[in-house]
């Protein structure tokens, strides 16, 4: 593998056999090495000057090709080079989905995974930021999102064997309900219900009656409503679920009180708990980070990592500075 080192400088995360590298030109495979890249094939889809991490979908997909390559009878003998560009975005989304690779399918603790990628003559990567509009007031790292990977692995979060991307993929659709798991049978973020199911501005809306039968078969006993009323609360009480109102205003962050409220909710609900604010993003996923720091001991960062790449754009503006504070 010897290129010119300017344009070439490969981190090594299995021996002889699997590495990163950043490339100015596409390469060519040789009869020794099998080059891919994912920059094209998993793309972030961006609300504002936010650039990433990707989804666990994303994450899920990646680790199934390498592993594939891998395996691959045809590739067997060839040194496997994941390569991204020198668009410091895309370089940011390739490093975690290897370094994430490394955590999940390697046993690499996260700071051995961001030591492999910073090897060599490699420079740091950009921090990832919010969704949120205007400037960026805290830096998401890539050794952050690498910990809060870890963190999940560690309580059982993720299972990439009984992972089911195709219902991840289905259920995050604005048209399917727009929701995610933070906590797997425990914690769902979604967006708000509205008081008739119908199309509005070419976007689906949907009545508190469309995630009747999702809840039940998921165990969901309660719902916690952040942004102002747009339903009526009994719709979800008449069908048999507890539902609370936490009211504070968009982009702001929680007081104690609604803070203590929701963990007593969430310690209280035998069974999941369905949270959301409007879009079920910025006060959803504070709230849901409180509760990882608290039961889990996730740091912000951590938490903030996490929620993201279970549901991306949570956690905007000042809530980021209010979770480390």
């Amino acid at each position: 593998m010897a290129e010119d080192n300017e344009t070439y400088s490969a981190c090594e995360f299995i021996k002889d056999r699997l590495y990163f590298a950043t490339l100015r030109v596409r390469p060519k495979n040789t009869a020794n090495t099998h080059y891919f890249s994912m920059d094209e094939e998993l793309v972030y889809e961006s609300f504002y000057a936010d650039f990433g991490p990707l989804n666990l979908a994303m994450l899920y997909r990646y680790c199934c090709k390498v592993n594939t390559n891998l395996k691959s009878f045809t590739l067997s003998r060839k040194k496997l080079v994941h390569y991204t560009s020198h668009d410091q975005k895309k370089r940011a989304n390739a490093a975690l989905l290897i370094g994430a690779y490394a955590v999940i399918y390697l046993k690499r603790s996260p700071e051995e995974a961001y030591r492999t990628l910073i090897s060599g003559n490699n420079t740091g990567y950009l921090p990832f930021r919010d969704a949120a509009v205007g400037e960026c007031v805290f830096n998401l790292t890539l050794i952050d999102c690498l910990q809060g990977i870890s963190k999940a692995l560690e309580h059982g979060f993720i299972n990439f064997e009984r992972f089911d991307v195709e219902e991840y993929e289905h259920y995050e659709r604005v048209e399917n309900g727009d929701m995610n798991w933070i906590i797997p049978g425990k914690l769902l973020a979604f967006s708000s219900p509205h008081p008739h199911s119908k199309m509005e501005k070419g976007y689906p809306l949907h009545a508190p009656e469309a995630y009747f039968d999702y809840f039940r078969q998921n165990d969901i006993k309660a719902v916690v409503r952040f942004n102002r009323k747009l339903y009526d609360s009994r719709k979800f009480e008449d069908a048999g679920f507890e539902h609370h109102d936490l009211f504070f205003h968009d982009g702001t962050t929680p007081s104690d009180l609604i803070i203590r409220r929701f963990l007593h909710i969430c310690e209280s609900t035998e069974g999941a708990v369905a949270a959301h604010c409007k879009a079920g993003l910025g006060r959803t996923g504070t709230l849901i980070g409180c509760y990882l720091m608290k039961h889990f001991w996730f740091t912000a960062a951590e938490a903030i990592a996490w929620v993201r790449l279970c549901r991306p754009g949570s956690i905007i503006g000042r809530q980021q500075n209010f979770l480390e504070e």
